[in-house]
């Protein structure tokens, strides 16, 4: 038999679309209370709805995306008398993001998480986005390993990155093969850095490893960077994944006086 028998058209739609819809009353409460939703929320990867109508039941005004056609089709339909749900067939990543402040909340795809917290980290007007991860993409973003990773440390000055709780894998069905975590991400009330230019072309070249250090990756380009290194409180031989994000705003602040 071919490796699709015996499963149905759904079963491959929610495989190649990495639906894992959650199914825990606890769990929802935990991505509400991290979200404490109000205002203009979008979700990504609306699913069945259980996200939706959480939010909604909190006052957010929820414009919903499902790339699914179904199971669009199946929640338009069963939210249509509600004002406050906006049902969207389509791609959140593909979206327009809106000209006001709003948040975005949702049990999202693993497979799209990239590109849905990329998107969130361009959108102006984006507030905070509260996100159902995969738990180690949650740990990894948040320096749960002792590491730091590109994306974390790049927009660290104007956001901050938290993983609040943890979510098992029975909170889903299907059920998937690792656990889950409730992801953070906020924007600052004011910059930690005003020159997004400089602060991202330091950290860019320090991560590409070059030397295998970042004081070897670092001095092809700037001077004085054992002083710089010595006031982040960083060793000379320190790799990138192990400088904390706090000290690489006090090495920009460094050398770019």
């Amino acid at each position: 038999m071919g490796a699709g028998a015996g499963r149905t058209a759904r079963d491959r739609a929610r495989r190649e679309l990495s639906q894992n819809f959650l199914v825990d009353r606890h769990a929802v409460d935990l991505l509400m209370e991290a979200a404490d939703p109000a205002g203009t929320v979008l979700e990504p990867g609306a699913g069945e709805g259980v996200v939706t109508r959480a939010l909604a039941e909190r006052g957010a005004r929820v414009t919903a995306y499902e790339i699914d056609p179904l199971l669009a089709g199946k929640l338009a339909a069963r939210t249509r008398t509600h004002g406050g749900i906006r049902v969207v067939r389509g791609d959140f990543a593909r979206a327009r993001p809106p000209r006001e402040p709003f948040a975005v909340v949702g049990n999202i795809p693993f497979s799209a998480t990239a590109r849905i917290v990329d998107w969130c980290l361009r959108a102006p007007h984006l507030t905070r986005a509260t996100l159902l991860t995969q738990l180690e993409y949650a740990r990894k973003r948040t320096g749960g390993y002792g590491r730091w990773s590109l994306v974390t440390v790049s927009s660290w000055p104007w956001f901050s990155w938290e993983l609040v709780a943890r979510v098992g894998r029975d909170s889903f069905r299907p059920v998937p093969s690792v656990d889950s975590a409730v992801l953070r991400i906020r924007r600052r009330p004011e910059p930690l850095v005003r020159d997004r230019r400089g602060f991202t072309e330091l950290v860019d070249l320090g991560f590409t490893g070059i030397g295998g250090t970042v004081r070897a990756s670092l001095r092809t380009r700037y001077r004085d960077v054992d002083a710089a290194l010595a006031a982040a409180g960083i060793g000379p031989d320190t790799v990138v994944a192990h400088v904390r994000p706090d000290q690489w705003i006090t090495l920009y602040e460094a050398l770019s006086r």
